[in-house]
């Protein structure tokens, strides 16, 4: 007897459908799975027959074959073993031969009949709906993921014993027993409300002094930009990049889509859970690995950058990093999206992150400062010559944070909060959308060289003050583009449609090289 049961897996970060074949016949008793197989698939086998014996089944003395099609790509994962089971009791005439038709099956076995959750539900759910799949079972901690995908209705089971009374049961009855599960986009807007209200974020209304790293970090989130913080231990660095995502726009429903799908690959989606609604905010700890950083294994798995896709990546202590690690941040950043090649093919995972930095101007942390400062020339040079220029010419804003006096810490001056900052921040976002609508940009960071001069438009009188700073500056062609967007961004803060003098000097201020070209310049 022979059936076909719709599963689904992952490969890189592509999902795709996978039909699970048995075969029963007779001859030497055996169960055999083919289909490019991993460790973990290989080791199935065992699992559904011991699951199916403990769950009152006995598979017969016969040959079975098993083939997951389609057999030239990798399957790595437990999530074939519940398909395999129905499989294999409708081959054995156990359940009726087309109970499955149209319906995706997830879930892996334990070996007392148990269906645990497995990783990568959501982009497979996606994948089912847009070939034309509308049903699936899957584990009971899966069905809020599952059921994310629009238009999927999603039955979640917690044994195997629950499985096979649901397929025996009639089409049109099958519901009464156990509920589909859908999970509309109305859902999903409410929930996001309830965790922006009760999220635990840093508000900037806590940051004492240090306004001109406030502002730039309203600037960096208004074009999504990368940042650079430079000031002595204790300014309040830290806290101003943990405080960067109660200032961002709340993720769009295809944006949570995207990062929800990225985390459930990894296996770092919440139990429970349906939809990411948080933009990310990832702090790896300096010694991280290069391949941790941008995704490893035979066929690699999403790194911290992808995880960081749409949110913050923030680097603390940025020339502790191995500078091998920092130069693969090069690609990404400027690409977006980071290439990863390996024998068994070639990934591209998505990395459109906004990178902050926080760093100390020398080893000790208080550079220029002698009265405290005891590091020597040539150590403050070593120290800064961590950070390739590569990367430096590729962060938009760079800011100091000046020591806290004592007057502001007693200071009761009303400061801006993180609600304020926001509203500005969407408000210039709104410019952006508008602006760039139809041109597949979204935000003043993404423009392309070629379409800075539609984009960001100057005047006579503004275009021959910024050839005298192109000059004094010595700036490269990407400096130079990077100060364009950065005062498109400025001027967007203010509601102002073209680019003036006034913008273009303060982006200026903002400029990463020349700040740290400062720095090394007290070698000599």
């Amino acid at each position: 007897m022979f059936s076909t049961i719709l599963s689904g897996a992952i490969f890189g970060i592509r999902s795709y459908l996978v039909h699970v074949e048995v075969d029963l016949s007779s001859g030497l008793p055996c169960f055999v799975m083919v289909g490019r197989l991993g460790g973990e698939v290989k080791e199935s086998g065992e699992r559904v027959r011991i699951a199916l014996k403990n769950t009152g089944i006995v598979i017969p003395p016969m040959h079975i074959s098993v083939n997951l099609s389609p057999a030239d790509l990798k399957k790595e994962g437990t999530g074939f073993d519940l398909a395999i089971a129905v499989g294999v009791l409708t081959a054995m005439e156990k359940l009726p031969y087309n109970c499955a038709d149209e319906l995706l099956i997830l879930g892996e076995l334990g070996l007392n009949g148990e269906v645990k959750p497995v990783r990568g539900v959501l982009p497979v759910a996606l994948c089912a709906v847009r070939e034309g799949v509308k049903k699936c079972l899957v584990p009971k901690e899966n069905v809020r993921e599952a059921a994310a995908a629009a238009g999927m209705k999603v039955v979640g089971i917690s044994c195997l014993g629950q499985v096979i009374d649901y397929l025996r049961c009639h089409p049109g009855k099958r519901d009464a027993l156990l509920p589909a599960e859908e999970f509309g986009k109305e859902e999903l807007l409410l929930s996001q409300d309830i965790e922006g209200r009760n999220g635990n974020k840093g508000d900037f209304a806590e940051i004492v002094g240090q306004e001109g790293a406030k502002r730039a970090a309203l600037i960096a989130a208004a074009g999504f930009h990368h940042m650079l913080i430079i000031g002595p231990p204790g300014a309040g660095k830290t806290m101003i990049a943990k405080c960067m995502p109660s200032i961002l726009p709340p993720l769009s429903l295809e944006e949570s889509l995207e990062i929800s799908s990225i985390y459930s690959i990894s296996g770092n989606l919440p139990a429970g859970s349906g939809l990411l609604t948080q933009r990310p905010f990832l702090s790896p700890h300096h010694t991280i690995s290069p391949q941790a950083l941008s995704g490893g294994g035979k066929i690699p798995k999403p790194g911290v950058i992808s995880l960081a896709h749409r949110g913050v990546l923030f680097l603390d202590e940025l020339p502790e990093f191995k500078r091998q690690t920092l130069d693969l941040l090069r690609q990404p950043l400027e690409e977006r999206q980071i290439q990863i090649a390996r024998t068994g093919g070639s990934f591209a995972y998505p990395a459109d992150v906004m990178l902050v930095g926080a760093m100390n101007p020398c080893p000790c942390g208080y550079y220029p400062d002698r009265n405290r400062c005891r590091c020597t020339p040539f150590e403050v040079h070593h120290y800064l010559s961590h950070i390739s220029g590569p990367i430096l010419d590729r962060i938009d804003l760079c800011t100091n944070a000046a020591p806290v006096e004592i007057n502001q810490l007693h200071s009761r001056k009303r400061r801006e909060s993180s609600k304020d900052m926001r509203e500005k921040v969407m408000r210039a976002r709104k410019q952006q959308e508008i602006r760039y609508r139809g041109s597949g940009y979204r935000f003043n960071s993404e423009i392309a060289a070629g379409d800075l001069e539609s984009y960001c438009h100057l005047e006579k009188e503004e275009m021959r003050m910024m050839e005298k700073l192109f000059g004094t500056l010595l700036l490269s062609a990407r400096a130079y583009h990077k100060l364009l967007k950065v005062a498109r961004t400025i001027a967007d803060l203010e509601q102002s449609d073209r680019i003036m003098k006034k913008h273009l000097m303060e982006a200026v201020c903002y400029q990463t090289g020349d700040k740290i070209g400062r720095q090394l310049g007290g070698k000599g």
